[in-house]
């Protein structure tokens, strides 16, 4: 689910960056032009690879992504961006390496530690991902602390570790109500754990925005109510389900009655 976003972290990254290059006056708005010839063109090169990649186009983004590292080798959002590729690409290792070398840059920058932590999870390495998390959480200039409650909590529902997911992830929710992915996230590891009443007030949160509802959402709605009995519930979403979402995987579960997939 939060894979799909990392386009938009790198471009966070990117644009954090360049709020204030080396040598700008304080007094100054810095511009382009306060950027050497060279890292002018690498960050040039830098922004075309993250509109690509937001798009899908990953083998133009990592061509520009060349580009942008030909012209300055040491830019670390090049680096995490181009980790971010390889990752989509199924090139582990050279997500890996470029992960890594982007932080020998830039060690404490939260998003590209941020990024790091979810390839590890995403390689099922959750021992590691877990101490990455916790790293990025640590950083005194944390700006984001909910997003990355939100990823370690479903890394570590992913890892089976369902007590400490409901733990982090209620403290992201906490944090900001309106996340409608920490409720939903919150509401799978409730309902695995067998807390269906609390896995349906936070999956009501989500479906209080009708235009919030998902495949997903919908489906998990419909086996709580199936494991609580309320049939009436379970089928009045599940007809839901199937006519919001006709073609999706969980529409055919319904049809078919498998509550346990």
């Amino acid at each position: 689910m939060l894979l799909a976003r990392a386009a938009m972290l790198a471009l966070v990254a990117l644009v954090s960056a360049c709020t204030h290059p080396p040598g700008a006056s304080d007094r100054d708005l810095p511009t382009l032009s306060d950027l050497s010839e060279a890292e002018r063109l690498a960050r040039v090169r830098l922004e075309l690879a993250g509109a690509y990649f937001g798009r899908g186009q990953n083998a133009v983004a990592l061509d520009e992504i060349k580009l942008a590292l030909a012209a300055k080798p040491d830019l670390p959002e090049a680096l995490n961006l181009r980790g971010l590729i390889y990752a989509a690409m199924g090139e582990a290792r050279l997500a890996e390496e470029s992960f890594r070398r982007a932080q020998q840059i830039s060690p404490r920058d939260a998003d590209m530690l941020h990024n790091y932590a979810w390839f590890l999870c995403n390689q099922s390495r959750f021992a590691e991902a877990d101490v990455v998390f916790r790293q990025v959480l640590a950083l005194p200039a944390q700006r984001e602390p909910t997003r990355t409650r939100l990823a370690w909590g479903v890394c570590l529902a992913r890892a089976g570790q369902l007590a400490q997911a409901e733990q982090v992830l209620t403290a992201a929710f906490e944090a900001d109500p309106g996340n409608l992915a920490s409720a939903l996230n919150l509401s799978d590891v409730l309902y695995r754990q067998g807390e269906w009443d609390r896995a349906r007030f936070y999956l009501r949160r989500v479906h209080a925005q009708p235009d919030q509802a998902s495949p997903q959402s919908l489906w998990l709605a419909t086996r709580v109510e199936h494991r609580s009995g309320n049939l009436t519930a379970r089928d009045r979403l599940g007809q839901e389900l199937a006519r919001r979402f006709p073609q999706s995987r969980e529409a055919l579960l319904w049809e078919k009655g498998r509550f346990d997939e």
